[in-house]
């Protein structure tokens, strides 16, 4: 990693690195903030929490598949540090002024526009990558930002819960504004690739750029859903990344308030646990990232689904019948471990097969099928909450994830 960062081609990519760690340090203390809010307006109530998230979803539905189009249009430099920009003052604008107000509706129409802007923010920060690295560094690369995003979980969710249970969620929305504007401020000082490219090969690209711009939006849209259509291996990544982001969403409401009532917190415990989460996340990332490139990549997502179906049921059950921090801690860990690689794995794979004038279109569609997925199966599990046990469905979550893995290995074997 470290090699990696020394060599001079790649100084852009720790400038990116970095602005990842700072903005999704602040998205995590972010988060933490809105589980405080709304376990202060609404105390144990998985419903009201999953209308909230329900609108830092719905985005994706909305703006999701024309953000991709115009991605593919703009330089993704400026449009990373624009949408940093808006979205530090739309969350500075609800701390200073909407979180006080006797009803919750302005934050979640804030919430909703805040979320917009990372629609277009995430698939082009994907996009990115192989704009300010080499083809034969993206595994590494990839690795990087993974384990980018398991530092600031750990930090995030550590500091965060913190700030939350201790300053309120004012303090977190705080927080979360003044990494946007740091983050944005490293991105716009990237020199990528394409501006290094000699004369001809940047009029070249320029003029594929134009000639994209000429065509309609939804010419654009079917022209995206075509390609990927064509290309098997997408199509096998889209399946696999519903099925996980699914499993996330059943899991994420119904675990919040299922470890604040197990530990009775608010967010302390829900920041404690995530931060052995994160670690393990961040050392199954780094670990694959190093010896990754010698293993089947379908076959580390199957081993991937079946090891962390197991640990969600273990943990709900352990949990339950013990409510012992330390074990339930330990598990947390080994969670995150054996799911690190499925994002590093998913995403190579989708940058190796798509082409640079299909990225940002690619990437915004796959945000789109694994957020529906992640939706559905969040309402689904938070209006099941409120006539199952909480620790039957983890442990039903665990049992669909498993299966999943051991099927897909199967059919790989088979092969």
């Amino acid at each position: 990693m470290f090699k990696f960062f020394q060599n001079k081609r790649n100084r852009g990519f720790f400038s990116f690195w970095l602005a990842q760690l700072i903005s999704q340090f602040g998205d995590r203390v972010h988060q933490m903030a809105l589980v405080g809010l709304i376990a202060a307006r609404h105390p144990g109530s998985s419903v009201e929490l999953a209308k909230l998230l329900a609108f830092t979803i719905i985005p994706v539905f909305v703006i999701g598949p024309v953000a991709g189009v115009y991605i593919d249009r703009w330089d993704r430099r400026t449009t990373l540090f624009v949408c940093d920009f808006i979205r530090g003052m739309l969350v500075l604008f609800i701390a200073l002024y909407l979180m006080h107000l006797p009803i919750i509706w302005p934050v979640y129409a804030a919430v909703f526009v805040v979320f917009s802007f990372s629609r277009f923010y995430v698939p082009a920060k994907m996009s990115f990558i192989p704009e300010i690295v080499h083809e034969q560094d993206l595994h590494i690369a990839n690795s990087l930002v993974t384990t980018t995003g398991m530092i600031a979980l750990v930090l995030g969710a550590l500091l965060g819960g913190l700030i939350v249970e201790y300053a309120g969620s004012f303090g977190g929305f705080l927080w979360d504004a003044l990494t946007f504007f740091v983050s944005g401020l490293l991105v716009f000082s990237i020199a990528t690739l394409q501006h290094r490219l000699p004369g001809t090969e940047a009029i070249i690209a320029g003029t594929k750029a134009m000639l994209r711009s000429q065509k309609s939006v939804w010419r654009e849209i079917i022209d995206g859903i075509s390609y990927i259509r064509s290309q098997k291996e997408l199509g096998f990544i889209f399946t696999m990344m519903a099925v996980l982001f699914a499993a996330a969403g059943a899991v994420y409401v119904v675990v919040i308030v299922f470890i604040q009532q197990a530990f009775h917190s608010v967010t302390k415990d829900v920041g404690l646990l995530a931060v052995p989460l994160g670690a393990g996340l961040f050392l199954g990332s780094l670990a694959y990232g190093k010896w990754g490139k010698r293993l089947e990549k379908l076959k580390t997502i199957f081993w991937s689904l079946i090891l962390g179906g197991a640990m969600i049921a273990l943990f709900a059950a352990s949990v339950t019948g013990t409510h012992n921090r330390l074990l339930a801690i330990a598990l947390s860990f080994v969670l995150g471990f054996v799911i690190g690689p499925v994002v590093i794995a998913s995403n190579t794979v989708v940058q190796q097969a798509s082409s640079m004038e299909m990225s940002g279109k690619v990437f915004a569609a796959l945000e789109f099928v694994m957020h529906l997925a992640f939706l559905v199966a969040m309402l689904f599990s938070s209006f099941l909450a409120d006539h199952i046990a909480r620790v039957w469905i983890l442990i039903g979550v665990g049992g669909i994830f498993l299966g999943v893995g051991v099927i897909g290995l199967m059919k790989w074997e088979r092969l």
